[in-house]
């Protein structure tokens, strides 16, 4: 009998960001939780990210951003995967995204704007992320359209 195929996510820290601990931390619990996991590391551009997603065939996008800059260096990625073919494809952010202190109801509003699924913030257990994860893959891509109320 054959087993279930893994779900394949990619993981990085996008633009300029060096912070490297919460990826490997996300990266052993996502492994931990049976996902197939392609970590990009750190200062990964989105292109580079999309490349690999479309390589691996990943269900995921997940970048974190720690120094702030997130919303700049996520603008356009949605677009960007819709490109490339992989427009079911799940994009979740956590970390520092924005400058200064907002809301965190907010800055997932800001997110989903920017075509996201998820917006996790500073500090999110792992183990919330990856139940997202598993409940959002199980059903399926909500296709948001921009300037639509859910």
């Amino acid at each position: 009998m054959e087993k279930e195929k893994k779900k394949r996510v990619i993981l990085g820290v996008i633009g300029a960001d060096v912070h490297a601990v919460g990826n490997t931390i996300l990266n052993r619990a996502l492994q931990d939780a049976g996902f197939e996991v392609t970590n990009l590391g750190v200062m990964v551009p989105q292109e580079e990210m999309i490349r690999a997603a479309v390589e691996d065939g990943a269900d995921a996008i997940l970048v974190s951003s720690l120094y702030g800059q997130g919303e700049l260096d996520c603008t356009g990625m949605r677009e960007k995967c819709e490109e490339a073919g992989l427009k079911d494809i799940l994009l979740y952010a956590g970390g520092n995204l924005v400058v200064g202190k907002v809301p965190e109801k907010e800055i997932q509003e800001r997110y989903k704007a920017l075509g996201f699924d998820r917006a996790f913030g500073p500090g999110t257990d792992p183990s919330v992320t990856i139940a997202a994860l598993k409940k959002d893959l199980a059903k399926g891509r909500v296709h948001h359209h921009k300037g639509s109320e859910e």
